[in-house]
């Protein structure tokens, strides 16, 4: 059997406690915005940036949001 595995110095960090056991993706919002979320296995910080720019949940809920068209 064999592993794919990465170099350590390509893997991505945690900003919080540096730890490589993260998993990174990136998702495009309701309003359109593309962002990058980040959540540590080991700490269990959650972050999310729009163009390298961190954003707050709030930030990241609003463009979320689904809005109602109006009949």
């Amino acid at each position: 059997m064999s592993l794919v595995t990465t170099p350590a110095s390509k893997l991505g960090t945690c900003a919080t406690c540096s730890s490589t056991r993260i998993t990174e993706i990136t998702m495009t919002l309701t309003d359109g915005s593309s962002v990058d979320f980040v959540s540590c296995h080991a700490c269990e910080n959650k972050t999310w940036k729009q163009d390298g720019v961190d954003l707050d949940i709030t930030t990241v809920l609003g463009k979320a949001k689904k809005h109602k068209v109006a009949a």
